[in-house]
């Protein structure tokens, strides 16, 4: 069997509904539940899980279990982003650097493998180019970012548009998720530099035909994303295999299938030699404990 790397999931979803997936944690992590969702991974050909957090534990408990189906598991633990900003249902706020810090502490202390940090909203499909929420300054990117690796950690970081993107490759982000919205500087920052690009482009075709979302839009984000991830490859960026496992549209398992078969289609005859370098890249950076 063909094995695959995920480079971004969230275990403690169900590929349908983000409420229910929190619901049935709610009391402390569902075994029976997580154990399923491992077991789809598994069968799906999945040898690598890289979670994106939560705050109920459940990819703290995941990763005790993965090792029993053959699969590398690493976790954040949780996300961290700012009060006020998107992130609530991933981690956990703060609003000081003070409290910055001691989430980075509590990082530590929980076990985490990397820190996930959340620099902007998520994409709405009403208007192109539109976000739930403004990203964070650039300056408070740059030391987000320079406080996880003084601690030793790598950084993954949930981040959309141009000006949160630019500061997020400047600072040396270890790996972006999502990068929509790029403009031509940053992507000449991303072929120059080291930060892996992890487009998650299965989280976006199911929102073509739900209620409140623009068809054409999607299309067009979706379109401009594979014209960018081409230009990048052809510039030699690290792009690397992650479909949002979890997230609304994306089952457990069958999204990597579907991530690969997007990204194969950007990326065309060079898809297999281009991927299977960054999912190198990225595993080697976000390994984990032993």
């Amino acid at each position: 069997m063909k094995t695959y790397c995920e480079c971004h999931g969230h275990i403690f979803m169900n590929g349908a509904d983000y409420r229910e997936g929190m619901t049935a944690h709610k009391n402390g992590p569902d075994l029976t539940l997580i154990r399923a969702h491992l077991a789809a991974c598994r069968d799906s050909g999945i040898t690598y899980f890289r979670d994106g957090g939560d705050a109920l534990g459940v990819s703290l408990a995941a990763r005790n279990l993965a090792p029993e189906y053959g699969i590398r598991y690493v976790t954040p633990a949780f996300a961290i982003h700012r009060k006020g900003r998107y992130g609530g249902i991933v981690g956990f706020g703060y609003e000081t650097l003070s409290e910055y810090r001691q989430l980075l502490a509590r990082a530590r202390r929980e076990g985490a493998d990397f820190i996930k940090l959340m620099f902007s909203g998520i994409l709405y499909f009403d208007t192109y180019g539109h976000l739930s929420c403004p990203p964070l300054p650039p300056q408070e990117i740059h030391v987000l970012v320079d406080m996880a690796h003084k601690e030793g950690f790598s950084v993954m970081a949930h981040v959309n548009g141009p000006e949160a993107l630019h500061a997020a490759l400047e600072a040396g982000t270890d790996s972006i998720e999502h990068g929509y919205f790029m403009d031509e500087e940053d992507l000449s920052l991303l072929a120059e530099g080291k930060t892996i690009w992890v487009p998650t482009m299965a989280a976006i075709a199911p929102f073509a035909h739900r209620p409140g979302c623009s068809e054409a839009v999607v299309e067009e984000i979706l379109r401009r994303q594979g014209a960018l991830l081409q230009r990048a490859a052809a510039m030699g960026a690290l792009i690397a295999t992650g479909s949002d496992s979890g997230a609304v549209g994306v089952p457990h398992g069958e999204g990597i299938h579907t991530e690969e078969a997007l990204l194969t289609r950007a990326l065309g005859d060079s898809a297999r030699e281009v991927l299977a370098r960054g999912n190198q890249a990225l595993l080697a950076r976000f390994l984990g404990k032993d």
